[in-house]
């Protein structure tokens, strides 16, 4: 300013105060109204205007929203190390945001942390199985639990180690990144993809696609709830996309509607089975390179439009039930930036039924001379002993490739024909095998009390006691799904179980029992078997329900149309009261001492 006399300074000066003036009192009028004083830009533009519109039209955030507004949580890093360094976990809303990084605290059920990964399409390498063998035996309880999204979880992380955790996974070429809390799961596909001779498409290269594209892209980490996308090719092990957000289902096209032949993929859109509501078909039909960024526009309409003031309902399910589905595609197509084509006039063969029970034994490949191996994991868990064990017995027999599951198992794939038996041999010495009854293949159990805050029982304690005494007392000879879950979040799905049990307190006399209500009848994957499971009892002690399982089994052997029907078809022809009638007149007799 030494330009100007000091009257022309006098008046510059005058002018610049009174711009700053002017804007800080725009800033208190908008701390005051509760609405920030300029547009959000950058990444993270898309959450905070949604929580601004929200603001602005009177509502009110959940707490939730309140503590992802105050600062994002994937820029709290320094946070996690500094609690780790203290030995602290973490307290009140910093319980959610920690989830961001990949670590849950588990309190009261456990007073640790239990980190969950990231696994596209439920695979990994065996040098990988191994390093996060050593990582379970050095910083958590020496085991994993698969889940029924085909993912990993390390439990009994002391508050010291989280972080020691996490960045051991990273130096595995893995990830945490988002695996909790208001984020995208992990994305699954079909677990036979690429050796499965049914399929049509190979969904490996879809899944990681999702799977990067939502570590590279910040504003799918600004969601108002939890969301998951599955994608099924076609083969015969389903993966239940029709119980997420987003499934996309491979088809065979054979031409019309302006559609060239070859392989698409139907989108459906909504699926949320613990609120009894499977995805919907939209009628879109997408080329296989039009999925990811498809997926991308429906997670942003999500975000734009979720429910920011009421965790109940701020799933995908109720977005589109509130807006109706044509308008919640057209905010899909606003996203996408064209419209998507619709699959009406266009020949599709019909999908080949998959196998929900083709996971466990012995099955060719697409491959000849190859086979993969289904082992069967006591309700999902294995010991760090055993993790190493089958990643030696896949490098050294094997192309050192391991495939989870949503069925809480896991397959070795491409297995020559002359190595099966001695394979078989192996996995039999860790304690694990690749036969199972017709109960326990199709055993499904959610963590449970020993873990989780929210279950209500010991599901996975309950579910090998279940299947222990059912094995011993009722000859099943077709495979028939378990499904225990510990609360009304559902991680075990036990709506579409063929048997869905939901843990609860059960009153008895002055005190309460850990029990279940119990659901029957459920089936998803596959149109022929999709249905919700209903009501078969309610409020049943967990010492009761193994007589009250045996006597409807009993009845299902005893009454089944042909020795092929299954206990899903048995269910439907039947109501609820003749299956009740049917169970009490069971003959009941033990097969085992």
């Amino acid at each position: 300013m030494s330009d100007f006399d000091d009257q022309q300074k006098q008046w510059l000066q005058g002018f610049v105060s009174g711009i700053e003036a002017r804007k800080a009192a725009n800033r208190l009028a908008g701390r005051t109204a509760g609405v920030p004083a300029s547009t959000p830009i950058g990444p993270d533009a898309l959450q905070y205007t949604a929580q601004d519109r929200v603001i602005a039209a009177g509502g009110k955030l959940v707490a939730e929203e309140i503590a992802k507004r105050a600062r994002h949580p994937l820029d709290r890093w320094d946070e996690v190390v500094a609690r780790a360094e203290a030995g602290q976990f973490p307290k009140g809303a910093d319980v959610l945001l920690t989830k961001y990084h990949g670590l849950f605290y588990v309190a009261p059920a456990q007073n640790a942390y239990m980190c969950r990964l990231r696994l596209p399409n439920g695979i990994l390498k065996a040098w990988q199985m191994r390093g996060l063998a050593d990582a379970a035996d050095s910083f958590g309880g020496g085991y994993a639990d698969v889940t029924t999204r085909a993912n990993l979880q390390i439990r009994e992380i002391a508050a010291a180690h989280g972080v020691d955790l996490l960045l051991a996974v990273q130096d595995l070429g893995l990830t945490a990144r988002g695996s909790g809390a208001d984020n995208i799961r992990n994305i699954t596909g079909s677990p036979t993809a690429g050796i499965d001779p049914q399929e049509l498409f190979d969904t490996r290269p879809l899944c990681r696609a999702m799977h990067h594209y939502i570590l590279n892209h910040r504003e799918m980490y600004g969601l108002p709830r939890k969301f998951n996308i599955a994608f099924d090719g076609g083969g015969r092990v389903p993966v239940l996309e029709d119980t997420n957000d987003i499934g996309f289902v491979a088809a065979e096209v054979m031409g019309g509607a302006g559609f060239e032949p070859g392989i698409y993929f139907h989108l459906q859109l909504g699926g949320i089975t613990g609120h009894l509501d499977f995805a919907f078909g939209t009628g879109i039909l997408l080329k296989p390179e039009e999925c990811v960024t498809v997926a991308g526009a429906v997670i942003r309409a999500f975000a734009v439009h979720g429910d920011r003031t009421n965790r109940l309902k701020a799933r995908l399910k109720y977005v589109i039930d509130r807006m109706g589905r044509d308008a919640f595609l057209q905010e899909v197509e606003k996203e996408y930036g064209k419209a998507l084509p619709r699959a009406a006039g266009a020949e599709i063969a019909p999908r080949v039924r998959a196998d929900k029970h083709g996971h466990i034994g012995v099955h060719d490949q697409k491959q000849p001379g190859l086979n993969y191996l289904g082992l069967v994991l006591p309700v999902g868990r294995i010991t760090s002993e055993q993790m190493r064990g089958i990643a030696g017995i896949s490098e050294r027999f094997c192309s050192g490739t391991l495939r989870l599951t949503v069925w809480q198992n896991l397959l070795i794939s491409d297995v020559a024909d002359r190595d099966v038996g001695i394979c078989i041999a192996a996995i039999n010495a860790l304690g694990l095998g690749i036969e199972a009854s017709a109960i326990r293949r199709g055993l499904v159990a959610c963590t449970g009390n020993a873990g989780c805050k929210f279950a209500a029982s010991n599901t996975k304690g309950h579910a090998l006691k279940l299947a222990d005494y059912l094995e011993a007392r009722v000859a099943v000879d077709t495979p028939v799904n378990i499904h225990l879950t510990g609360c009304h979040h559902s991680c075990a799905q036990h709506y579409v179980g063929d048997i869905g049990l939901l843990a609860a307190k059960v009153d008895r006399g002055e005190d309460s029992v850990e029990g279940y209500h119990v659901y029957i009848g459920g089936g998803a994957a596959s149109t022929a078997e999709q249905a919700m499971a209903r009501e078969y009892a309610q409020g049943v002690a967990f010492d009761e329900l193994p007589t009250l399982l045996e006597k409807l089994l009993a009845a299902y052997l005893e009454h089944r149309a042909t020795a092929t029907e299954s206990f899903f078809e048995f269910c439907r022809h039947r109501e609820t009261a003749e299956l009740h009638e049917l169970a009490n007149r069971a003959p009941l007799r033990a097969l085992a001492a």
